[in-house]
């Protein structure tokens, strides 16, 4: 069986440079690498992050979005990541059900045990092996993306501020909760010193 490694984090965290940078170091190392993404990863997973994200649909219930992310999970998870798992790989996942538990369950207000048991249906106990939050203070995240020209605004962008210091605050409760699987790791620094933390971090965990 092989490694579920999810990276959480803010808007703006760096959290898809740093997964990216990782891979490759991994794969120079002769690891059989799977990287992907959540809402995402896989065709129909896609399509319904295409839906979550379009900012024409303003007027989303914060329950049909905690369904829609638990949907593309499920889908993801049977079709991409258990294979990968089953085969030996790591698999390097651009956000999982932390972010379910800390947009919607927290900043949302839905209450986190609630997105926990609708998740514990579609997931069937595939938790990460070892979380990366890199974390950020939000409004140094979105200035990074208002600084990125080649980076797609998406709904979850146009939220109040607010919004996104609850984000913050639900990793927070998420690090205190799950203080052996998720390891936090400073991101306001250059990307080649966040990297060496979050190296130091996984090499500690697959050696």
């Amino acid at each position: 069986m092989g490694y579920l490694i999810s990276f959480e984090g803010g808007e703006g965290s760096g959290k898809s440079t740093v997964l990216k940078k990782l891979a490759d170091y991994l794969s120079q190392q002769g690891h059989k690498v799977v990287c992907t993404r959540e809402p995402g990863g896989i065709e129909i997973a896609e399509q319904i992050r295409n839906i979550i994200l379009d900012k024409k649909n303003v007027k989303m219930d914060a329950k049909t979005e905690a369904l829609l992310y638990a949907a593309a999970r499920r889908q993801h998870l049977v079709e991409k990541v258990i294979p990968a798992l089953e085969k030996g790989k790591i698999v390097l996942c651009d956000r999982y059900l932390d972010s379910s538990l800390t947009y919607q369950g927290y900043a949302r207000g839905l209450g986190i045990e609630e997105i926990l048991s609708i998740n514990q249906f579609a997931i069937d106990g595939y938790m990460p092996h070892l979380t990366l939050f890199l974390d950020v203070p939000p409004e140094v995240g979105l200035t990074r993306i208002q600084k990125d020209d080649e980076r797609e605004v998406n709904r979850l962008d146009l939220e109040s501020m607010d919004f996104h210091r609850k984000v913050r605050e639900g990793y927070y409760q998420l690090l205190e909760r799950f203080p052996e699987r998720i390891k936090k790791i400073n991101a306001e620094h250059d990307i080649e010193t966040v990297f060496k933390e979050v190296l130091s971090a996984v090499l500690n965990y697959i050696k």
